[in-house]
């Protein structure tokens, strides 16, 4: 219960830290907005390491050894968070929330495919209707704006 909770939270605050992120990035720019974000959430990662402690912090011998796309969260969390300053202002968050939920579906039926095997129709079934769905609602939500505007 207490994983589903925290899964929960995390999928409040990826929400509220886009709506943030991208709100200043109207504000200051894009990029600017991009940088403050990661120097944000560098501070807040120190005083968590502090607070928290870490006694398995590996060397940067062994990090020397770990391959290579496992230095690439940070790039993507970038490309994300910036992406994400340019897509939500121009579309309604439930939209853009619903959309990067469906991206993060398919990616992740992906892969369970290549790494585990698991490939399950279900899953993929509902990404589409989903995805379907979000389409389905902003052509219902821009005739009644176009109703509303004549």
């Amino acid at each position: 219960m207490l994983m589903i909770l925290l899964a929960i939270l995390g999928g409040v605050l990826t929400t509220l830290s886009m709506i943030v992120s991208s709100t200043l990035g109207k504000k200051i720019g894009l990029i600017q907005s991009t940088i403050i974000h990661y120097i944000g959430g560098l501070i807040g990662g120190v005083f968590i390491l502090l607070g928290i402690g870490s006694a398995s912090a590996p060397s940067i011998t062994d990090m020397s050894r770990m391959p290579l796309y496992i230095f690439l969260g940070g790039i993507i969390g970038v490309i994300v968070v910036y992406t994400s300053n340019i897509v939500i202002p121009k579309i309604p968050v439930v939209y853009s929330t619903l959309l990067m939920f469906s991206g993060q579906m398919l990616c992740a039926i992906i892969i369970d495919t290549i790494v585990m095997g698991d490939f399950s129709w279900q899953k993929l079934l509902g990404s589409i209707i989903v995805i379907l769905g979000i389409f389905y609602n902003s052509k219902v939500d821009a005739k009644e704006n176009k109703v509303v505007m004549e």
